[in-house]
């Protein structure tokens, strides 16, 4: 289960992938989010169209099909065969930067009350503008970050009280 991760397409067709799997794709950025891919000699144009880092939910265009995936890492593979829901196993007071980047936009203040799922900031990473939602509903303790800077991966973001 070293590097596996599971891949759910449409909600439907399920795949599990090793790294060793993604590291045979033949695959270059072309634009933000857009990318040209060579699978077996046969070429692909593929674009990531939402992405949602919390949830690890991404809409993709392959060519002319839009899918809807799903990804499943080691972490989230072991919680699920042991029966506990990730969500519900972790009171998060917490939001940390998923990666480097740079924070376009914060659509909260302190003392806010949030849903689960609002859009907290836009968070600018690899050319593609990331919104980065609340894991859960919650009152915004403490802001950490401004308009306009850049972030290390695991920086804190945004803490609940």
């Amino acid at each position: 289960m070293k590097d596996s991760f599971k891949v759910k397409v449409n909600g439907d067709f399920e795949y599990s992938l090793s790294a060793a799997d993604l590291n045979m794709l033949d695959c270059i950025e072309t634009d933000a989010g857009s990318y040209h891919v060579l699978i077996n000699n046969q070429p692909y144009s593929a674009k990531v169209l939402q992405s949602d880092f919390n949830h690890k939910h991404y809409e993709i265009q392959i060519n002319s099909n839009r899918f809807m995936v799903e990804i499943s890492n080691r972490l989230d593979l072991l919680i699920d065969e042991m029966g506990f829901s990730l969500v519900s196993s972790m009171n998060i007071s917490s939001i940390e930067a998923p990666m480097p980047g740079l924070i376009l936009d914060i659509n909260v203040s302190v003392g806010q009350e949030v849903n689960e799922d609002d859009a907290l900031l836009v968070l600018e990473a690899m050319k593609m503008e990331n919104i980065i939602t609340a894991p859960r509903g919650g009152v915004i303790k403490a802001i950490h970050i401004s308009k306009g800077n850049p972030v290390d991966k695991g920086q804190l973001l945004i803490e609940f009280e």
